[in-house]
């Protein structure tokens, strides 16, 4: 889906996220993040089981909402998060600038499986990468994973029957 540097700079001052972990590609990717921007308005979710908890997740899946992202939001309902979907498998690496909240991040298998979970600090450039290609990311308040008793190797279904890939309903 994207071959080059996945940014969540769409929109000037954006936090951004890139899929290249070189210096060049990071330097690049900061260059692309400008001005203070506005937070997105709420997309439309899916309904997720992660291992054996059921959450709403809002779905990104275009360049648009993947650059966006939960940046600039003040506040994550309990149980809810945001899904990434990322497309072909790739070593998909997040960072926090000018995202406000305390943030998890559950990296997702091409199988459904997760793979890794990292927490992330507020408008930290700090990058956040998987330790194996993933197609999906999911991100939670700060600590659900944990709380929630998830871990690596938990599965992240869809709980309409549909495949976990398919997109939300609108």
């Amino acid at each position: 889906m994207f071959n080059a540097i996945l940014t969540r700079c769409g929109a000037p001052g954006g936090p951004c996220f890139f899929a290249s972990t070189s210096v060049a590609a990071l330097l690049l990717a900061v260059s692309l993040c400008g001005g203070p921007a506005a937070a997105q308005p709420p997309l439309p979710t899916v309904a997720l089981r992660v291992g054996t908890h059921a959450i709403q997740a809002e779905y990104a899946d275009t360049p648009e909402t993947l650059s966006a992202g939960l940046m600039h939001r003040t506040a994550l309902a309990a149980d809810s998060g945001m899904l990434f979907d990322l497309g072909d498998p790739d070593i998909h690496c997040f960072w926090m600038k000018n995202t406000l909240i305390p943030l998890s991040i559950a990296f997702i298998g091409r199988n459904g499986r997760i793979v890794d979970i990292q927490d992330m600090q507020p408008g930290s450039l700090d990058p956040h990468c998987p330790p194996a290609p993933i197609t999906q990311a999911l991100e939670m308040n700060q600590g659900w994973f944990t709380r929630a008793g998830v871990k690596a190797g938990d599965r992240v279904t869809r709980r309409d029957g549909q495949p976990r890939s398919a997109k939300p309903r609108r």
